[in-house]
């Protein structure tokens, strides 16, 4: 199997976390001599800001909670620090929570250009508002407000679903626009089999 380099987008909500744990159980059963690396950016945020030691952890933690989008710097510095300490070129790469904004989108261009990973797979979870909200109340996580959840619908309105236009744009790319309404299983299902990875 040839490494994966697989960008995870959708709302916060269309349930791009479990998605990406599944398809990495896959991949070390399918092929477990190669590393899979898993980076999601929230879950780096959110463990950046329990520690509150430094200004910068207490001012992520200040506004994690609000739903705004943290600034490009910090958001490059965890997933390039994750790239740096764990990713080569024949890693699978499993990327949930960038890029959020075109910007990022061409920052993260550079990385790939450097780790040598010109393909790149983007598994679109199609997920209307009306459930992802219903989803980010139901799991109460202390950050699923009602003003974080619609400051976070806006911004990936606003911000993120550009960055989709872009990787149906650009060369060495497939797009996979993938109903996030399924049950979970059914998503699982559906992403294995438009890799071509299902054990």
């Amino acid at each position: 199997m040839a490494p994966l380099t697989v960008i995870f987008v959708g709302p916060q909500g269309s349930g791009k976390g479990t998605q990406i744990e599944k398809l990495r159980t896959v991949l070390v059963e399918r092929d477990p001599l190669r590393r899979v690396v898993d980076i999601q950016t929230g879950r780096r945020f959110r463990a950046l800001a329990a520690k509150q030691e430094t200004f910068a952890e207490r001012k992520v933690a200040s506004t994690l909670d609000t739903g705004i989008l943290q600034p490009d710097f910090l958001t490059h510095i965890l997933w390039g620090e994750a790239m740096l300490d764990q990713l080569d070129p024949l890693a699978h790469l499993l990327i949930d929570g960038f890029p959020r904004t075109v910007v990022q989108a061409h920052v993260l261009e550079d990385a790939l250009r450097f780790f040598e990973r010109p393909e790149v797979v983007v598994i679109n979870l199609e997920t209307p508002e009306d459930v992802v909200r219903a989803r980010m109340h139901d799991r109460a996580r202390a950050d699923d407000t009602d003003a974080s959840i619609e400051n976070r619908l806006r911004w990936y309105h606003d911000d993120t679903l550009p960055v989709l236009s872009y990787y149906r744009d650009r060369p060495q790319t497939t797009v996979h626009d993938i109903d996030g309404q399924q049950s979970m299983h059914a998503v699982h299902t559906t992403i294995v089999e438009a890799l071509r990875v299902s054990v």
